[in-house]
């Protein structure tokens, strides 16, 4: 697929240069695109523009720096491509809802953004008639597969620690409560839920795969035959947040109402329910 080999193309170069300021001119010209087309094919296939992408990759690096090094607060701004400790102190604190100096106090460490990797066939892109989603649950054989999409929607997943989150993904294996959509080996959906409490506590979708449905095709699975009859409910960015990268528009458009708002793990966030029309009718 030609506009994946464009993307790959792109973010090597990007990945390659994340201690540079990056402009969109300089990329268009490093890979020979129009920045217009370069601009459009890689906002449709990420699922973010050039530039957030980048924001989000050099903000992750130097969240790593701040833990994992002694580097001054100073230096590791510059190399994220600010002009001064200010101005990267103001972005950073935006995005992880702490100033760097506390961020580094936590000793905890976790990314806005991992660099995308597009290694899957991807099969079912090619298909032109319309293929009935498999849904089923996931088995420890899939961790691996399931792990790699998790990189890639990490940007929905505020605080996501890895080995946290595979203990937890194991459990939810052996409960039968993880579920798995795959186009060959590559997952393209994932979802964990809780049978007691009808709340849904990871979903994600391959950004290929954005417009195929996937979410609708999940909650209609959980809700028809997981979770009759229980409130189902869902969390994720409050309202304003800058590190929502359109999750919450994504809950909204599914037929999800505001709740309470929250805070997990020291993040605010936003309890969503759906409402019990909209569970009957996914029936």
């Amino acid at each position: 697929m030609k506009r994946i080999d464009k993307v790959r193309k792109v973010i090597g170069f990007i990945e390659d240069n994340l201690t540079e300021k990056l402009e969109l001119d300089e990329i268009a010209e490093e890979v020979h695109y129009s920045k217009y087309h370069l601009h459009r094919v890689f906002s449709d296939t990420v699922g973010l523009t050039i530039h957030d992408y980048i924001k989000r990759r050099q903000l992750t690096e130097a969240a790593k720096l701040l833990v994992f090094s002694d580097r001054p607060i100073i230096d590791i701004a510059l190399m994220a491509g600010y002009k001064s400790q200010q101005a990267f102190t103001t972005i950073f604190t935006d995005m992880y809802k702490m100033p760097p100096n506390k961020y580094r106090e936590n000793e905890r460490f976790y990314p806005l953004q991992m660099r995308f990797r597009f290694e899957g066939s991807y099969a079912m892109l090619s298909e032109r008639k319309e293929i009935p989603w498999d849904i089923t649950f996931a088995d420890e054989e899939d961790i691996s597969c399931w792990m790699e999409l998790v990189r890639l929607v990490v940007d929905g997943f505020p605080y996501l620690c890895e080995d946290e989150y595979i203990g937890v993904l194991k459990q939810k294996i052996e409960a039968k409560e993880a579920l798995i959509l795959k186009d060959g080996n590559t997952a393209v959906g994932i979802l964990l839920f809780s049978s007691e409490t009808g709340s849904i506590d990871f979903m994600g979708s391959h950004p290929l795969y954005r417009k195929k449905g996937i979410p609708r095709a999940f909650l209609h699975k959980v809700m028809g035959e997981l979770m009759k009859g229980k409130e189902i409910s869902i969390t994720t960015y409050r309202e304003g947040d800058r590190a929502d990268t359109g999750q919450r528009k994504q809950i909204q458009g599914l037929g999800f109402a505001e709740a309470e708002l929250l805070v997990e793990y020291g993040y605010p966030t936003q309890r969503f329910i759906l409402p019990q029309e909209e569970n009957n009718n996914g029936q």
